[in-house]
């Protein structure tokens, strides 16, 4: 059977091929009456239009760009990356884009890519992971003519159009949760220094034991780098600072520190609490499951190409700014149940 065109479904629906066209590439100005018509024939016959043909009556490619810049070295273990990236897809999928991936592993990398995903015509837009502050490639597309989108609030945040979660607020609540279930000494391990989203997650910590009129203890502070041996090594460090409880800025983490806890002979929650941040499946595999914060990564993911799609259709500026909630998810590494238990017990 000979493949559908335009104009087979034009006499079908007995409109003008153009308005098939509207009807295919999103155009508004057509009625909803054709627009059903046309649009049940395409489902009854199963058509799909072709995609060269699409690109030059659009003049667009129909391909969004996922950039993650070199500083980004946990792509392929850190969990919340695969969830990122899958809610991008599913995105893409939505609105009909394909999705292309481009990971700029050091500095030629950069100098290769950058003009290549910057050329008119071969993106229409991009999505771009922040990295570290000093890091130009973000701001090098952000600021060029290519429609984009930055995931995750940038150090320079002017300008830019982002999407982010309130890491801030977050983090507070994940401390906050902690001090009301009675504990004083709150250790941190954070992700790596130089990115704006540990330094969000250090302040909402920060500001938790400030409003509970804690002072920050420097001791009780450490390195993780968003790794699941980092969260390990940190907590390793912190043990000689005795925590009660321990915030970690991403479930990897937390996980790693559980092991170093538990290697040391304590208990968890019994000797040492524990939250998180993501809420990847990692935090459930655990024996003791993890109390983290929820991240929407999914929906975020989603959420990032319908904002990088508006840019596309309606321009860059004035720059938008996206910032999602997150949810306390309470299981057992918090100590919440045993004191809720013991609570009941008397």
């Amino acid at each position: 059977m000979p493949e559908l065109t335009l104009e087979d479904i034009a006499k079908l629906v007995g409109v003008h091929r153009s308005t098939v066209s509207r009807v295919v590439n999103g155009a508004s100005n057509v009625s909803p009456e054709v627009r059903k018509r046309v649009l049940k024939v395409i489902n009854e016959t199963g058509f799909h239009p072709n995609a060269a043909a699409r690109s030059l009556a659009t003049q667009r490619s129909w391909m969004i760009g996922l950039v993650l810049p070199h500083s980004v070295s946990s792509f392929f273990t850190d969990p919340y990356f695969p969830q990122l990236t899958q809610g991008i897809a599913f995105g893409c999928n939505n609105h009909d884009f394909t999705l292309s991936l481009f990971l700029v592993s050091n500095k030629e990398d950069e100098a290769k890519i950058t003009p290549r995903i910057s050329r008119r015509g071969m993106l229409d837009g991009l999505l771009i992971q922040t990295g570290q502050p000093e890091d130009l490639l973000v701001h090098r597309l952000a600021k060029s003519s290519i429609p984009s989108v930055v995931l995750g609030r940038p150090a320079v945040p002017a300008g830019i159009t982002y999407i982010d979660v309130d890491n801030v607020q977050a983090a507070f609540n994940a401390t906050r949760h902690l001090l009301d279930l009675g504990y004083t000494r709150i250790a941190t391990i954070t992700g790596n220094h130089d990115s704006t989203v540990t330094s969000d997650r250090l302040d909402g910590y920060c500001k938790a034991l400030s409003a509970a009129g804690i002072s920050m203890d420097e001791a009780l502070i450490s390195e993780g780098s968003f790794t699941e041996i980092g969260g390990y090594n940190a907590m390793d460090k912190l043990l000689e600072a005795r925590p009660q409880a321990v915030f970690a800025a991403s479930d990897s983490m937390a996980v790693g520190a559980m092991r170093a806890v538990q290697e040391a002979g304590l208990r968890i929650p019994e000797d040492i609490a524990f939250i998180g941040f993501d809420d990847v499946p990692l935090a459930t595999l655990t024996k003791i499951q993890l109390t983290t914060i929820r991240q929407p990564i999914l929906k975020f993911g989603i959420k990032a190409v319908e904002l990088l799609i508006d840019v596309i259709e309606n321009g860059q500026k004035p720059a938008r700014r996206i910032i999602m909630d997150t949810e306390l998810v309470i299981r057992d590494s918090c100590g919440a149940k045993m004191i809720r238990l013991n609570q009941d017990g008397k």
